[in-house]
């Protein structure tokens, strides 16, 4: 594989377990031409509504318009927001979701009211408390009925209590087993928890929370890197830096080597969601064969594609193919 469309031409019809914090994003759009007599606020008169997977569903949205075939699993409340993500996994054509249903965990929910093109508010529903060991041994047992059908696992930790210490232990053993890797966007400091995973994708601030420094410059990111790798059995970190690139750390042997990949000139517009991007990239150019070099080009330049469009974006193939074409971005073997 040498270019993005290699990669791109071997994905459709592979599957891929996505597992971690299932959220129902709504938008709700509209104009603010004035101002309410109640209170000082603007009056939104909506124009459209628009429901989508999030957080971890996010990540399946970029895996499916690709052509992989996500599978998504995860915990929900037993309510109409379950039963609604669910709507939205069939009607894109995914495969359905395994949702396991808990009725003292709503699930989670996120609003956002946008007028002009600005967000003017959002109302988040959420518990964020991990589960407890029932819930966890549910799940555990979930992933590990499906891994004979998947060729990566891509874990999206939101901090919302459902990726446990425990859920990823078991996970990454039962994916060690069968030779599958494990891709994690990870959350909070303590990487321990991610212990034995393939790959962790943090961005620059959450490596530098996880450390407890601030990370200047390439050098400074290798140097916190190598910390997490060595301390905690990952094999490799992608470290996204915004714009100024990615930096990949990978661990063998005889130490630690670092590669870092410019970012690709651009207006960036929004990066809310990128991580996701990345993380599904990672995850599917893995799934395929890729090294993990070509998995990071990928994901570079699917990341490119998304921080250019406004809210929570996905990279379609021809936007990958064109991203490619426009900076003559060719992959060496």
């Amino acid at each position: 594989m040498r270019s993005a469309l290699d990669i791109l031409q071997k994905l459709p019809g592979t599957a891929i377990l996505c597992v971690g914090d299932i959220m129902l994003d709504n938008f709700i759009y509209g104009d603010a031409t004035r101002l309410s007599p109640e209170a000082p606020i603007p009056v939104v008169t909506v124009k459209r509504t628009l429901s989508m997977p999030g957080g971890m569903g996010n990540v399946v949205r970029n895996l499916g318009e690709v052509g992989i075939l996500p599978l998504a699993t995860s915990i929900t409340g037993d309510d109409a927001n379950a039963h609604k993500l669910t709507e939205l996994f069939v009607h894109s054509g995914w495969l359905p979701p395994i949702m396991i249903r808990d009725p003292e965990r709503p699930t989670i929910v996120k609003t956002r009211i946008i007028a002009g093109g600005q967000q003017i508010v959002r109302f988040d529903e959420e518990v964020s408390r991990a589960i407890g060991p029932e819930l966890e041994r549910k799940l555990a047992e979930a992933i590990r009925r499906h891994l004979g059908s998947v060729r990566a696992i891509a874990i999206s930790d939101y901090g919302k209590g459902i990726v446990t210490p425990g859920l990823v232990a078991e996970t990454v053993t039962a994916a060690r087993e069968k030779g599958i890797p494990v891709v994690v966007d990870p959350k909070g400091r303590d990487y321990s928890k991610y212990a034995g995973a393939t790959v962790v994708t943090p961005n620059r601030k959450e490596l530098s929370e996880a450390v407890g420094r601030d990370l200047l410059d390439s050098d400074d990111i290798a140097a916190a890197a190598t910390e997490i790798l060595s301390g905690h059995d990952i094999a490799n970190l992608l470290v996204t830096r915004s714009e100024q690139g990615m930096t990949l750390v990978s661990r063998d042997g005889a130490g630690t080597t670092a590669t870092t990949f410019p970012a690709l000139a651009r207006e960036v517009s929004d990066v809310s969601g990128a991580g996701d991007t990345v993380v599904a990239m990672v995850a599917a150019a893995l799934a395929v064969g890729a090294p993990f070099v070509l998995a990071a080009k990928l994901a570079t330049l699917a990341a490119g594609v998304v921080v250019g469009k406004i809210g929570t974006a996905v990279a379609y193939p021809h936007e990958i193919e064109a991203e490619a074409e426009r900076w003559d971005f060719t992959f060496p073997a």
